[in-house]
């Protein structure tokens, strides 16, 4: 962080019917002096041993709020917020703080959290989330289906949105098991008033089912991998002006 050689790249979301992009989740990635671009996947676990996610995730909280800014007005960023975060107690004034900082007005922030962050800790959970729907920002829970999926989280928790775990959506359309999945969880969230992501889509055939099966908004490497917030807003500039005038 105090030789500033993280990064924040960012993977665009899209539409599932109509196939214009709706916004992007922000990923950090450590560009290491000597071993290249690490993942989060490889730094992230240690940061969180150390003690040191905190200034992580609130550094990228607030570079993902600025960039966002400066996208066209109806687009969203979604940032990860891990387990430690959400039991930290800065955490709204953290969230509002890098709202303001940047001007980019609540409802353009979803904020993905996992079911691993809720057990165990679910009453300071709820308490800390129910305050950041407060402030307009969206909740979303993340890798849904992976863990212990409690249907009760979905019933007592502020959730906008369900996001679809790549595991299923990798054996759709040819597995029947992971068709019935996606199709009934779709079908849950949306009865629940909740918008559904399908992450993962590397085929058409993926994104054809997603679309079909009752998902709203896709991600994945068929419609782009992460990339350096110059190319998502190269990108998204470039869709503004190719939108055919109503």
């Amino acid at each position: 962080v105090n030789r500033e050689e993280f990064e924040v790249y960012y993977q665009p979301q899209t539409d599932a019917k109509t196939g214009a992009f709706t916004g992007a989740e922000a990923l950090v990635r450590w560009n290491h002096p000597e071993r290249g671009l690490l993942s989060p996947g490889i730094f992230i676990p240690l940061a969180e041993e150390l003690g040191f996610i905190g200034s992580i995730g609130s550094w990228v909280l607030k570079k993902a709020c600025m960039d966002a800014a400066t996208w066209p007005a109806h687009l969203t960023v979604a940032v990860n917020l891990s387990p430690i975060q959400l039991l930290d107690r800065r955490l709204v004034r953290i969230v509002k703080n890098a709202l303001a900082e940047a001007n980019l007005p609540a409802h353009r922030l979803e904020l993905e959290i996992t079911e691993t962050s809720l057990i165990g800790n679910d009453v300071q959970a709820l308490a800390v989330l129910n305050e950041l729907r407060e402030l307009g920002v969206s909740i979303s829970l993340d890798d849904f289906g992976t863990g212990y999926s409690s249907l009760s989280y979905l019933h007592r928790f502020p959730i906008n949105r369900i996001k679809i775990d790549r595991s299923f959506i990798s054996r759709v359309p040819n597995d029947p098991d992971s068709v019935s999945i996606i199709r009934a969880i779709a079908q849950l969230g949306t009865s629940l008033g909740m918008k559904i992501t399908a992450e993962g889509i590397e085929t058409d055939e993926q994104r054809v089912f997603s679309a079909g099966g009752g998902c709203d908004h896709l991600q994945g490497y068929l419609i782009s991998r992460p990339i350096p917030y110059k190319q998502v807003a190269c990108l998204f500039a470039e869709a503004v002006l190719q939108k055919p005038a109503a």
